[in-house]
C-alpha cells in the first residue's frame, strides 16, 4: 500500500489540515500538488492497494473548479480514498458531496470524508492560528478511526452530506493589485495555480480568471499585493457573524 497527499491549496491552510491528517494515518506520503499548473495530473496513476488523501478548500461552499478538474484527470483505479474540505469556519455545503463525485468519476473508492476548519483564506481574522492543537487532536482521532475502517478492509461508502444538484458557484470578484512596492519578480505569476497573471507585467491580472484563492498575496516576498480595503473590511462585516462561533471538524465513516 501506498499513501498519497492529493492537495489545492493556495494559501497552506488545506495542506496544513492534510499534513496533520495524513501523518496521523502513518506512513510518508506522497504529495500531489493541485496548484502545480505545470503538472501532468493524467501521468498520476494509483492502484487498488493505495490510500489517497484528497484535500481541497472550501470556496462559497463548493470545491474550486480548477481543483474539481485537475482530479479529475487522476488515475484512482480503485483506489481508497479519504476526502478532506477545509473551509474558514462558516459553511462547506455542497463541497463534500462534490468532492466525492469527482473522486468517483477519477476512479477512487471513497471510504471517509472529513471536514475541518483552517484561517479564512481572505478575511483571516476568522478562525486565525487554525487548524491549532485542538484541531490535530481531532484529526488524529479521526485518523486512528479511518485506520480501523482500513485494517478491516471495509470498503463501506460514507453518508456525507450536501446536495445534488450542488449549489450555484459564485465568483467573488476580489482580485488582489500590486502596491507600489512590488518589483515585478514574477513570483506571483510563476505560482498562480490558474496562471491570471500576466508572467512579463504581473500587475496584469486577468480578471475573468482570477479565483479570488490569495496564492499571490501569499507568495510575494515583497507582501505587495492586496485586495481593495474597503472590499476587505465590507467581506469582514459580512461574514462576522456567521465565522465567529467556533465550528469543529468532523467525520464521515
Amino acid at each position: 500500500m501506498k499513501l498519497y497527499e492529493i492537495v489545492f491549496s493556495p494559501t497552506g491552510g488545506t495542506k496544513r489540515a492534510a499534513d496533520l491528517l495524513t501523518g496521523a494515518l502513518g506512513g510518508d506520503a506522497a504529495c500531489v500538488d493541485l496548484t502545480d499548473s505545470k503538472q501532468d495530473f493524467h501521468a498520476l496513476q494509483l492502484t487498488r492497494e493505495d490510500v489517497a488523501v484528497l484535500a481541497v478548500p472550501s470556496y462559497g461552499g463548493r470545491v474550486p473548479a480548477v481543483a474539481a478538474e485537475r482530479l479529475k484527470m487522476l488515475n484512482g483505479q480503485g483506489a481508497r480514498a479519504i476526502l478532506l474540505c477545509v473551509y474558514g469556519n462558516r459553511a462547506y455545503e455542497d463541497t463534500l458531496v462534490e468532492l466525492e463525485d469527482a473522486a468517483k468519476q477519477a476512479g477512487f473508492r471513497v471510504i471517509a470524508a472529513v471536514a475541518a476548519i483552517a484561517e479564512h483564506s481572505i478575511a483571516r481574522q476568522f478562525a486565525a492560528g487554525r487548524p491549532d492543537a485542538r484541531d490535530a487532536a481531532t484529526l488524529s482521532d479521526f485518523a486512528r478511526q479511518i485506520q480501523r475502517k482500513l485494517s478491516t478492509d471495509n470498503a463501506t461508502e460514507p453518508s456525507i452530506p450536501g446536495h445534488r444538484p450542488y449549489k450555484k458557484a459564485g465568483n467573488l470578484g476580489m482580485v488582489p493589485k500590486p502596491t507600489r512596492d512590488c518589483t515585478r519578480c514574477g513570483a506571483c505569476a510563476a505560482q498562480c495555480p490558474v496562471r491570471a497573471i500576466d508572467r512579463q507585467d504581473p500587475k496584469k491580472v486577468d480578471k475573468t480568471a482570477c479565483i479570488s484563492c490569495m496564492r499571490c498575496v501569499s507568495v510575494c516576498p515583497q507582501h505587495a499585493r492586496r485586495l481593495n480595503p474597503l472590499l476587505l473590511r465590507a467581506a469582514g462585516l459580512m461574514l462576522k457573524k456567521v465565522c465567529s462561533d467556533r465550528k469543529d471538524c468532523e467525520l464521515y465513516l
